[in-house]
């Protein structure tokens, strides 16, 4: 049975937060901000003074001015480190080095000196700013600890974990699920933004896209330049959640040609047996073997300028590769019990058969400074999964299904910055799709069990075909102020946003002859 949907959907925001609330309204953040106030040694506010920010990879510089009250703004700002000079004549320019992560309003006054004659620029490291003002429950994930703290499966939200009140689903050998949740509810209450777009998955549940039902990653982890785990009270922009909120940003090219290769390899001989296994072992010691099982894991990301301090590009490629052996071992039913099963040779079936499975990520992007106050991005990813699975110990390996799991994800973003104000625009382009056919079609399915036990054995073809496709293209606009000071900093916020969505799902659970006997 086919089914398809379409969906309109729309909605309109309207944000404004006081000094005594968080200050953070970007638009599903990817990015960061930096405002503050200038003044001179007394502590009287200066005005006109010039603030220079540049990306220190990138180059790519922005610019403002401080108000009458001293008071500069600049949101919208890719994570990054970045050199902070201010600039007015008559006195000393001062500079610093900050980073800034995604999510962050860091708060950052200056001092400037009176002088005769203006000094030469110095840029000095500045000790590490710490966010301060905020109602949002969040941890921050670097790119230093995604560098940093390896996971055996490379799974870019294992370190999710580190968010107190987040649980991660471990990295089983027999695992068919990646997911993450938080706040005692399941995985169906979170969802994950990448650079602003949502993967949530709408049709089978698990939150993330393609997570429910696979041992994957649903990004390369070499293209996240680092994430955000809000786990309490993110903003009514974040939509499609009712526990945690995953915000990454990914990864951009810079002034200099750079990139990195890995490669990693496991294999049984670096997996403990479990508790089955150890079992097994005790009881038949000398014809027990351990299932194979190896995993290869390896992938390369470049990026670089195309035209220097102005258009720079990034991609990047991962791999998952795994092999191993599920185990089937069907004891026939005594002679005569079924008839129809005494010519047909059971034990046949039994064995160690490979399920591999394969998974490919790619990402590509374009970075490009438009203007000083304006810039733009163009990206796509890719994700392709396959495998075979569903045999067991109870089900011959003709019975095993071809899964498959596809990811595509593009998008358009456009910002312009001018003095405290700051509109994105955005629109993006999603198609997932999850399904899976019998292996071997065309064989009658044959169930049975004996003597009163609940085991039931199977061969045959597996019995359903299932395909669930989700598409949507979205436009979203977001309008920032962050430059009304009245008894403390406020931001004003206006959004719109639009999404066409289309839902076509397949299942034929009755197409396969299915046999029971009892």
């Amino acid at each position: 049975m086919r089914k398809s949907f379409v969906l309109y959907g729309c909605w309109a925001l309207f944000l404004a937060t006081t000094a005594l609330q968080s200050v953070r309204l970007e638009a599903q953040t990817s990015t960061g901000s930096i405002r503050g106030v200038v003044s001179d040694s007394s502590g009287r506010p200066l005005s006109g003074v010039e603030v220079v920010a540049r990306n220190v990879a990138a180059g790519v510089q922005r610019s403002t001015t401080s108000s009458d009250r001293g008071f500069y703004s600049m949101p919208g700002l890719t994570p990054a480190e970045y050199e902070l000079v201010y600039r007015r004549i008559g006195f000393a320019p001062e500079g610093r080095r900050v980073q800034v992560q995604i999510g962050q309003v860091l708060t950052l006054d200056a001092t400037l000196a009176a002088s005769a004659v203006e000094l030469q620029e110095i840029v000095v490291a500045a000790a590490p700013v710490v966010e301060t003002r905020t109602s949002e429950v969040a941890t921050n994930v670097s790119q230093a600890q995604i560098e940093r703290l390896p996971t055996p499966s490379r799974n870019f939200l294992d370190l999710a974990a580190l968010t107190p009140g987040v649980t991660v689903t471990e990295d089983r050998i027999n695992g068919n699920t990646r997911t993450f949740s938080a706040g005692g509810q399941d995985p169906n209450a979170v969802n994950l933004f990448v650079d602003g777009t949502s993967l949530k998955n709408d049709l089978t549940g698990g939150g993330v896209a393609g997570q429910d039902n696979s041992k994957g990653s649903p990004f390369p982890r070499n293209a996240i330049q680092e994430y955000r785990v809000i786990s309490q009270n993110f903003k009514a922009e974040y939509q499609k959640s009712s526990s945690a909120i995953i915000t990454a940003t990914t990864r951009s090219g810079a002034n200099v040609w750079s990139g990195n290769v890995f490669f990693s390899y496991q294999d049984k001989g670096l997996v403990a047996l479990d508790t089955f296994q150890r079992a097994d072992q005790a009881l038949n010691p000398t014809t027990f073997t351990e299932p194979e099982y190896s995993r290869y894991l390896g992938g390369v990301s470049v990026g670089g300028p195309i035209i220097q301090d102005r258009l720079h590009f990034f991609g990047a490629y991962e791999g998952n590769y795994q092999n191993r052996a599920n185990r089937v071992n069907i004891t026939p039913p005594p002679a005569g019990a079924f008839p129809a099963l005494d010519t047909v040779n059971l034990t046949g079936f039994n064995g160690n058969f490979q399920a591999p499975f394969r998974e490919t990520l790619l990402f590509g992007k374009l970075s490009y400074a438009v203007t000083p106050n304006s810039s733009a991005e163009l990206s796509l990813s890719n994700r392709h999964e396959s495998e075979l699975r569903d045999f067991d110990l109870r089900r011959a390996f003709q019975f095993a299904q071809d899964f498959g799991n596809k990811v595509l994800v593009g998008q358009l973003k456009y910002s312009y910055f001018s003095g405290p104000w700051l509109n994105e625009a955005k629109v993006d382009y999603s198609r997932f799709r999850r399904g899976f056919v019998p292996n071997t079609p065309g064989l009658p399915v044959r169930a049975f069990r004996f003597n009163g036990s609940n085991d039931e054995f199977r061969i045959g073809s597996y019995e359903s075909t299932q395909d669930f496709i989700q598409k949507r293209l979205g436009f979203r606009n977001d309008l920032t102020y962050s430059g009304f000071q009245a008894a403390g900093q406020h931001v004003f916020k206006l959004g719109a946003s639009l999404d066409l969505a289309q839902y076509d799902v397949f299942k034929d659970n009755n197409g396969t002859a299915t046999f029971a006997y009892a």
